[in-house]
């Protein structure tokens, strides 16, 4: 451009002008563009919901035919290993974390009526339900669990969380 201190007013409204006559059908096929792009995304979107949907249906009908264990089941029968070789999810499908949200390892608490302990793995789980410790705190039976990437937690009754191995997808 040329040095536009040396133009008049008219001259500089004259050229705006003619910018904004040649932008104009290059604003309307970007709206065209646009357009296409955002109905594609919303099939993407319909398409994902719809799978997410279908998965999670069938996670639900594994869970009612007693195909994963609760978290009960899986403290009561295994002595050995990581709960973090575990997925979690609640009766409703909806996967969640085991113990505090921000906590790099899941954990469970027990409690003997009066005093709360930590599992933080399969083995000391299951020395504390051995002993007759019970899945929650003083008062308050059930499993701490918050939902991956929140701060929102909450205690669930141990039948109503069930135990998938592997395929843990957040953290």
């Amino acid at each position: 451009m040329s040095d536009l201190a040396d133009l008049d007013a008219a001259e500089l409204e004259r050229r705006v002008e003619a910018l904004r006559e040649r932008m104009r059908p290059l604003d309307a096929e970007l709206a065209v563009l646009r357009g296409e792009r955002d109905v594609l995304l919303t099939e993407l979107r319909r398409r994902r919901r719809l799978a997410e949907r279908t998965s999670r249906a069938d996670l639900k009908a594994r869970m009612r035919e007693g195909t994963f264990p609760t978290v009960a089941e899986l403290v009561a029968g295994t002595d050995d290993g990581s709960l973090d070789e575990y997925a979690f999810n609640l009766k409703t499908g909806g996967e969640v974390r085991l113990g505090f949200p921000g906590a790099r390892t899941q954990s469970l608490t027990f409690t003997d009526g009066l005093k709360t302990a930590q599992a933080g793995d399969l083995a000391s789980a299951a020395r504390l339900y051995s002993a007759g410790w019970e899945l929650g705190s003083p008062g308050k039976p059930g499993v701490r669990v918050h939902f991956p990437g929140t701060r929102q937690e909450r205690l669930v009754p141990a039948d109503e969380v069930y135990a998938r191995p592997g395929e843990r997808t957040t953290g």
